[in-house]
């Protein structure tokens, strides 16, 4: 079936060009999708036929599940066709990402409270319950903040929370779960007045450019332990060691001798432990089965027992 007289379609004559409904054709029009050329005389829509390409190409985009106003950029010419697609595109693939992952850590969570023994089934669901779907690391975050010297570089700081702060993974199993839910948990206990300082020495004593030494050689140093962990290497001198020790005689402005050695170990044995948080960090990045992947907190202690059998032998 062809245009009529006036080389125009009725809303009947496009829907059955493009083979969907009347319906279909009235919502996309009166959404500003799909203009209309023309009226009857009897206030009936008249299509032109390149209305057939714009029709075909919207119910394309919305069956790719692209929201009706990313659809109006893409077919609005006004929007300019360079880049107007793929930014679409890349948007919906990001949004679909965020919805998967989100389904996956639900997934998982149900498998974590249905698999518990029925007495821990109500505490492990207010435990998981707690998380988003996905879960958000702003708690995590927060705690660190809050633990670092105050006057640290603000790049410094992105760079520790970038080490510190494990992304949830995108597909996670019960036990991944579990220990990030955990995490959050630990890191949102209310603290009392008596307890011991949480930060180290070092961080106390530390300004604005001594946090930035401090943290940017103990990355460094952190990196070179787990090159050697993840080996399988227990805790030995050497290069590690060495830049672990230069980095807090550097900050201290001492020089790296045995008994600034002595005295260094001695202080990070007093220091506060956060052996919990490094060990479910351990367990959230770790593959199902692997070996324990390093962390900054299992690769301090690593550098710790290494200049302590230094210094005992």
């Amino acid at each position: 079936m062809g245009p009529g007289s006036d080389g125009l379609w009725s809303i009947g004559e496009l829907a059955e060009h493009a083979g969907t409904t009347v319906k279909t054709v009235r919502f996309y029009s009166d959404s500003g999708l799909l203009p209309e050329r023309a009226r009857s005389a009897g206030g009936h829509r008249r299509y032109a036929p390149d209305a057939l390409d714009r029709l075909r190409l919207i119910r394309s985009l919305r069956g790719l599940g692209l929201p009706v106003p990313e659809v109006r950029r893409v077919v609005d010419e006004r929007a300019g066709a360079q880049g107007v697609l793929e930014d679409a595109v890349a948007g919906q693939l990001r949004t679909l990402g965020t919805r998967l992952s989100a389904l996956r850590w639900q997934e998982a969570a149900l498998h974590l409270v249905h698999a518990c023994p029925p007495e821990e089934r109500a505490d492990r669901l207010r435990l998981v319950g707690s998380l988003g779907t996905p879960p958000s690391t702003a708690p995590l975050a927060g705690f660190w903040r809050a633990w670092l010297p105050p006057r640290m570089p603000a790049a410094s700081r992105r760079a520790f929370l970038e080490a510190a702060v494990p992304q949830p993974p995108d597909m996670p199993d019960p036990a991944q779960v579990l220990a990030f839910a955990r995490l959050c948990a630990l890191v949102s206990r209310p603290c009392d007045g008596t307890a011991a300082p949480t930060q180290p020495a070092a961080h106390r004593a530390a300004g604005a450019r001594e946090s930035a030494l401090l943290y940017a050689g103990l990355a460094e140093a952190y990196e070179l332990a787990a090159r050697q962990m993840r080996t399988g290497a227990g805790p030995a001198d050497g290069e590690a060691l060495d830049c672990f020790v230069a980095t807090y005689a550097r900050v201290a402005g001492c020089r790296d001798t045995t008994g600034f050695r002595r005295l260094l170990a001695v202080q990070l044995t007093a220091d506060p432990r956060l052996d919990g948080y490094w060990a479910l960090v351990a367990e959230l990045i770790t593959a199902p089965g692997g070996a324990p992947e390093p962390t900054p907190g299992t690769a301090h202690d690593w550098l710790l027992a290494a200049l302590d059998g230094q210094l005992a032998a």
